[in-house]
């Protein structure tokens, strides 16, 4: 618990810092966000009025303090260019950017697990080169590129998959599913790649060690020693790289869900920098850097619970 403590009090000045830099980048950016809204017939008193009702025309020093302030009693303000709540297009995006994140972890380890293991006992055979190739491909291979590869294959030639959208209804709703299935595979692909050779250097590792040569002495099955001794162990570092790589997970949603036109909150941040949309664009990233920081802090009591030699 105190582990736990000491780990969160860290990561929060990460996350103050982030959200700072960004404030003072997005305010430098040229444009002004109540002129594209207005348009260029609108009048200075038009200006001025709308500027004042977001408090814009205050120093810069003095809108970041008052950001801060709204943001410790829940209010993280008003959309300029969606005229709502931002804690309430937080509320409504990002369930969809959580869906998309998980269900990728998921394709990368159900690609991965499989993938190094049978490479680690097969090291050197033809195997564990085609396995090799496909994961250097993975990792060369960017999610901008694989994602109109992955639609124009599976949607536009086969028929598959829908092409984009998150479809009609919840998105818990078994009809919404087939929706997640490309923008999934197109983010897990890289990850699957770099979680492949890891649990294959790890497996290598395990595999060496005296207590597996003792539990084939010992007449174990070889699927026993493997699955059930040095594959829990090789999956110890493994889930360090799955909390490390979340935050990437996070960051390529907004490529992602860009190109399948996934309604989460990767494209809302989009949106909402090309709008110049101070408020949205400051919400949406401190809700990526707590959960971020809170992914960070499951993953390190995942990896004390694990493995017994880091407990304190």
């Amino acid at each position: 618990m105190k582990s736990a403590i000491t780990r969160l009090s860290s990561a929060l000045p990460v996350v103050w810092l982030v959200v700072s830099i960004v404030f003072l980048l997005i305010h430098l950016v040229p444009g002004d966000p109540v002129q594209q809204m207005l348009g260029d017939g609108a009048t200075a008193a038009d200006l001025s009025r709308l500027r004042h009702q977001y408090g814009l025309d205050e120093p810069l020093w003095a809108q970041y303090l008052h950001y801060w302030r709204n943001v410790l009693h829940g209010d993280m303000g008003q959309s300029i260019h969606l005229h709502d709540s931002v804690l309430h297009l937080i509320v409504t995006r990002y369930p969809y950017t959580l869906a998309l994140t998980f269900c990728a972890l998921f394709v990368a380890v159900a690609l991965a697990l499989p993938a190094g293991v049978l490479a680690a006992m097969r090291r050197g055979s033809w195997i564990d080169q085609v396995v090799g190739l496909v994961s250097l491909t993975g990792l060369s291979t960017p999610a901008f590129a694989l994602a109109p590869l992955l639609i124009l294959v599976f949607s536009i030639q086969l028929g598959w998959l829908p092409v984009s959208g998150a479809g009609e209804g919840s998105l818990w709703h078994v009809t919404n599913w087939p929706y997640l299935i490309l923008p999934a595979f197109g983010m897990g692909a890289s990850l699957a790649a770099i979680l492949t050779r890891v649990i294959r250097s790890t497996m290598l590792e395990e595999l060496s060690q005296d207590y597996v040569r003792t539990a084939r002495a010992k007449g174990l099955s070889e699927r026993r020693v493997v699955y059930g001794h040095a594959l829990r162990n090789a999956l110890i570092p493994v889930v360090t790289v799955i909390g490390l790589q979340f935050g990437a997970l996070l960051a390529g949603a907004i490529v992602t869900e860009t190109i399948f036109s996934w309604p989460g909150l990767g494209r809302l941040v989009v949106t909402a920098i090309s709008s110049r949309d101070y408020a949205l664009v400051q919400g949406a990233l401190l809700c990526i850097g707590l959960s971020y920081v809170a992914v960070n802090l499951v993953t390190d009591l995942a990896y004390r619970w694990m493995d017994p030699r880091v407990r304190s």
